[in-house]
């Protein structure tokens, strides 16, 4: 073997040289990018997303409408959301938390909100009807019963968390 040294040029010098900071350069401008597109990802997830309601002493065996509010946090937009449920004491002392969203096109459902059906949840967008517990009276629009909010009782005061979807009841 030779023992002459291998000697770089000028063109391939500029040129690994070049590149080096050209990759360095683009390393530079893509990571801030990539970090804002993952970091919502590497967020840590809030479990149990319950909020105090009502004290469960001021529930009855009529729905009565509660409102309360959360955070809402949209990748990097928060806002305030304001939520609503119709809450009763069932005949078995379980309480019921129901969503106030028809399921048949998103609008809002009220107790006894027509004179004609009492003692029923009544959409006025298409005449959708519930019964009490939240199950759609058969032969009109609404497909599915009310979705219920996931609860639980603490020191008297009930926490509500999600709506949960009851398409299969």
């Amino acid at each position: 073997m030779s023992e002459k040294k291998q000697q770089v040029s000028r063109r391939q010098f500029l040129n690994y040289t070049l590149t080096g900071v050209g990759g360095f350069m683009a390393a530079g401008m893509l990571t801030p990018m990539i970090r804002m597109a993952v970091d919502p990802v590497l967020q840590p997830k809030k479990s149990g997303d319950l909020v105090a309601v009502v004290e469960v002493d001021k529930l009855t065996t009529e729905p009565q409408r509660f409102d309360w509010e959360i955070d809402q946090v949209d990748a990097w937009y928060e806002s305030k959301v304001t939520k609503t449920a119709w809450v009763f004491i069932q005949e078995d002392d379980s309480i019921l938390a129901l969503s106030p969203i028809c399921t048949h096109l998103g609008c809002t459902v009220s107790w006894e909100g027509n004179e004609e059906y009492p003692n029923q949840y009544y959409c006025p967008c298409h005449g959708g009807r519930y019964y009490k517990n939240g199950v759609n009276v058969p032969g009109l629009p609404p497909p599915a019963p009310l979705a219920v909010y996931d609860q639980d009782v603490k020191d008297g005061t009930l926490y509500l968390g999600k709506a949960i979807s009851r398409k299969g009841a």
